[in-house]
């Protein structure tokens, strides 16, 4: 079985050193790709999976530093390889700091670069080895094996045996509810109460009451003293879903219960100590909320401690069969033990499709499948929205001046219920032009 080459990254904006190092490393057996500059280097990121990132330090514009310390950001796990001809132990301190796993000065032999690369390339499978490390447990409830996925489990392994404050984004359907359950339910506190609450479900003016509790007498209709979710949850978990649908008020309670870790009843005075985790969720941009002061930022950044962003299923595609395949025994088994299967030409359309409604959409698609296929769901059992679609021209732009013209008079007629003195008033013609224009 042949091994995978690695990819290797080279930016500089000597053609000459770039071309050199790529011969180098072709005969070193490595897969590479060359950029002339910072601003190619991170296109090639974000399109490409690379292994090592090779750069010089001194380009114009934008420098092999910056390079640096945005690749260590947004790809931590990928080692960098300092090439220079300006050799300083400033520079030297300044590219490790920022990420850098080694530093080669110009002109290098080949044995020099190969050395550079193995050593840098080894980082690399360390950082893979713990990572591995991490994924041995397994959320059973979270489908799925892509990189995406995989990152968000990580996190919550992370995080599972704590109770600091977590915000979950992400789309609807993708699954937020789902990630906080798994939180809750494969860490040491599994055993305490799980409460989730969907802000946007209750009421604006009972949300206050329904969260912190009241006390009789409070409002009209408080009959009795009565606990709220954060009482319930005590010891556990609260999730709260759609937060960005609580109200200012709201939310200035919640920040005190995050900062003092008490809660207080509507219409009461006194507080009360309570042990918690929250676990916020929302499908909405809180930041732009901020902005327009309809969200607190100081409560933004208390419920930000540890933040999971649940990928949409349209970047992890494949998934999609795993996801599916859980439906279809879902649905089967729901339905009278019905064991149903795919055919290719429905599994291509599914796997091709972006799922703007995410998983929740994907297991809808299923399971009305599963209602009404025979035993194989093919692509007349998908609904049409799957199906290829021919974007026409619309009518207007095939049509003549003349013909567009009748279209539009018929329109204004029949939106006036065929009032020719409005009619005329709409179109700003005389009663008489609009007669002919009817005639003919």
């Amino acid at each position: 079985m042949m091994l995978q080459k690695e990819n290797i990254l080279i930016v500089d904006d000597d053609i000459n050193i770039l071309e050199l190092i790529q011969r180098h490393l072709h005969s070193l057996d490595y897969h590479s790709y060359k950029a002339v500059s910072v601003k190619e280097a991170v296109a090639i990121l974000r399109d490409t999976e690379i292994d090592l990132l090779i750069t010089d330090l001194n380009m114009p514009e934008v420098d092999g530093f910056q390079l640096i310390q945005f690749a260590s950001e947004h790809y931590p796990n990928m080692p960098k390889l300092v090439v220079t001809g300006y050799p300083s132990i400033q520079n030297a301190l300044s590219a490790i700091k920022s990420g850098a796993v080694d530093y080669l000065v110009k002109p290098f032999t080949k044995e020099e670069l190969k050395q550079g690369v193995l050593k840098s390339l080894s980082t690399k499978t360390k950082q893979k080895n713990t990572t591995e490390t991490l994924e041995v447990k397994k959320y059973d409830e979270i489908i799925g094996e892509s990189e995406a996925i995989k990152n968000v489990t990580q996190i919550i392994e992370r995080v599972k045996d704590n109770k600091a404050t977590i915000f979950i984004s992400g789309e609807s359907g993708t699954g937020k509810e789902l990630v906080a359950r798994s939180i809750h339910y494969n860490g040491k506190f599994s055993h305490a109460p799980f409460i989730a609450v969907n802000c946007g479900g209750i009421p604006e003016n009972l949300l206050e009451s329904e969260l912190f509790g009241y006390v009789k007498g409070a409002f009209t209709g408080a009959n009795d003293n009565r606990d709220g979710f954060f009482q319930a949850a005590n010891g556990g978990t609260i999730f709260l879903d759609e937060i960005g649908n609580a109200p200012l008020s709201v939310q200035a309670r919640l920040l005190r219960v995050l900062q003092e870790k008490e809660v207080m009843k509507v219409g009461e005075r006194k507080t009360e100590k309570i042990d918690v985790r929250v676990i916020a969720a929302t499908n909405s941009n809180l930041r732009e909320m901020i902005a327009k002061e309809i969200f607190r930022e100081d409560l933004f950044y208390r419920l930000t401690v540890v933040e999971i962003a649940v990928p949409p299923l349209r970047v992890r595609k494949e998934d999609i069969p795993l996801l599916a395949d859980k439906f279809l025994f879902k649905y089967g088994n729901e339905y009278k033990d019905r064991y149903i299967s795919v055919d290719n030409e429905a599994k291509t359309l599914i796997q091709r499709y972006d799922w703007p409604g995410n998983i929740r959409e994907l297991e809808n698609v299923i399971q009305r499948a599963v209602i009404m296929c025979d035993r194989t769901i093919g692509v007349k059992d998908l609904p049409e929205t799957l199906k290829y679609q021919i974007d026409f021209p619309e009518d207007n732009e095939l049509l003549s001046l003349k013909e567009m013209e009748k279209k539009y008079v018929e329109k204004v007629l029949a939106a006036t219920g065929n009032n020719q003195t409005k009619a005329a008033e709409i179109l700003n013609i005389d009663r008489k032009t609009l007669r002919g224009k009817i005639k003919e």
